[in-house]
């Protein structure tokens, strides 16, 4: 730690996510990871999620350390003490106008804070793929800046992708015939770097007839043209996992980092008891589910967890309710209060009473705790990033519902590129579900993606041990990017 001070002081890193669960999640542990190689961290959350995490977790719960700051910036959203994840497009079109000033100004305030001594000149930037106005903060600083992706390789290279099927007017739709005509399953094989693509296997807003959608697609697109001028890019995988993915984007990108699977590593290092205590969920986790789970037999159990985006309609939510129940199986299904567009979360007394001797429905849990717990059998999943590497990391595989964003690409591979998965329809059926469940925990297929998930798992711990590809790069981030020498 000594090594890496200059003058005196730590190099003191401002990381700054995109205000949802997900993100949220991946830069807090890739935060504390810097922590513990020795950086002073300051840590930027919009007003709103701060004030939501310190209403779920206390009023001290962000305190932190003296070297492990804090400090908000305005969303440019309207003010509401609602307790929800915003509407997406209005937030990325919101941050992406509207932060660069409150952001500059924060960079300003711990320039004064660190000519008064109070906390070492800020070295370097680490932000998030979808906060993309900092690379010009970090211009006007002087500052390196890396961004940091929450996505899959594979997934941000489909986004790139999305300049040239704009360009070639396969995007977007025409008209409504678009979604039922076959035009979805439109072969993509001369896509760089991605083997076996579909349309409907790039991000949802590709392929969809919604205002809002189109707008997520222009900005995401855009997003990656300013990335281009970055000193980094960084990616929570392993290179094993993605190589063909990471081949393409090194030779459009700067330098690629992979230093995933993040918690992985930070599971490794010596723990800090203070930072431990810092979370992230903007809910409260329930911590019964575990004491449920130690009543389980080994491998029996179907988590179900739809992430912190997905919303879905009171039938869908049903058809899923139904499926569970007929598969008979044991399931802990997370359910937040917003998972159900209108907030109608009714499941019926018939169901309630039926799965009540082998269920458990919690708002939220801590998720590594239970997908590494002995009696989780498989994993019910929307298929966003984070979900997909710790189900990878716990040898746990998958029956996937992907609802929005990257989802659509991270399925794909992990059913047929990386056999850890199986794909359930998007006009869900309860048969399906039942089926795909039993097969799941304890068919011949499910068998297989087992096999095939522990050899994944396997390999995600050799990269991230002492020696292993991802451990190598992120003392190549560290030593090449964020510390930054005279």
């Amino acid at each position: 730690m000594d090594s890496m001070e200059r003058g005196g002081s730590k190099p003191h890193v401002v990381v700054t996510p995109f205000p949802i669960q997900s993100h949220l999640n991946t830069f807090l542990n890739l935060a504390k990871l810097l922590h513990s190689r020795g950086f002073h961290i300051t840590y930027v959350n919009t007003e709103y999620n701060h004030r939501r995490l310190l209403n779920t977790r206390g009023p001290q719960a962000l305190d932190g350390l003296p070297d492990f700051r804090f400090e908000t910036i305005p969303d440019g959203l309207p003010y509401t003490d609602s307790d929800a994840t915003q509407h997406l497009p209005s937030l990325a079109e919101s941050t992406s106008k509207n932060c660069l000033i409150p952001f500059t100004n924060l960079l300003n305030k711990l320039q004064e804070s660190a000519s008064n001594g109070l906390v070492p000149p800020v070295t370097s930037l680490v932000s998030d793929a979808v906060m993309a106005f900092t690379v010009k903060a970090a211009q006007e600083f002087g500052l390196p800046i890396a961004i940091y992706c929450p996505i899959s390789a594979i997934s941000y290279l489909g986004v790139w992708h999305g300049r040239t099927l704009l360009d070639e007017g396969i995007i977007p739709l025409k008209d409504e015939s678009y979604l039922t005509n076959g035009y979805l399953d439109t072969k993509l094989d001369w896509l760089e770097g991605m083997k076996n693509m579909r349309l409907r296997d790039l991000p949802s807003y590709f392929s969809s007839l919604d205002p809002d959608d189109y707008l997520m697609l222009k900005f995401s697109v855009n997003e990656l043209q300013k990335e281009k001028s970055a000193d980094a890019i960084i990616f929570n995988t392993f290179s094993e996992l993605e190589s063909e993915a990471l081949s393409t984007l090194s030779s459009i990108f700067p330098p690629i980092y992979t230093i995933g699977p993040v918690h992985l590593v930070l599971n490794q290092i010596q723990h800090n008891h203070v930072l431990d205590s810092i979370g992230s969920n903007l809910w409260k986790e329930d911590a019964h589910c575990i004491e449920w789970l130690e009543s389980q037999k080994p491998k029996s159990v179907v988590y179900v967890n739809f992430g912190s985006v997905t919303v879905m309609s009171a039938e869908q939510l049903h058809e899923f309710a139904w499926g569970l129940a007929n598969s008979k199986k044991p399931f802990l299904w997370i359910i937040r209060p917003d998972l159900v567009d209108g907030g109608s979360m009714i499941l019926s007394p018939e169901f309630l009473s039926e799965t009540k001797e082998r269920s458990f429905i919690a708002s939220w849990c801590e998720q590594q705790k239970v997908l590494n717990h002995p009696s989780i059998g498989g994993f019910l999943t929307h298929c966003g990033w984070n979900s997909i590497i710790e189900s990878i990391c716990s040898g746990v595989s998958m029956a996937c519902w992907p609802f929005y964003g990257d989802q659509q690409t991270n399925c794909r591979y992990a059913c047929t590129e990386w056999g850890i998965g199986v794909e359930i329809d998007n006009n869900v059926k309860r048969e399906v579900v039942e089926r795909l469940v039993n097969e799941l925990i304890e068919g011949d297929k499910g068998k297989e993606m087992r096999q095939k998930v522990l050899e994944w798992q396997k390999i995600s711990k050799e990269a991230t041990g002492c020696g292993g590809s991802s451990c190598i790069s992120m003392d190549k981030l560290i030593n090449q990017v964020l510390i930054k020498r005279n």
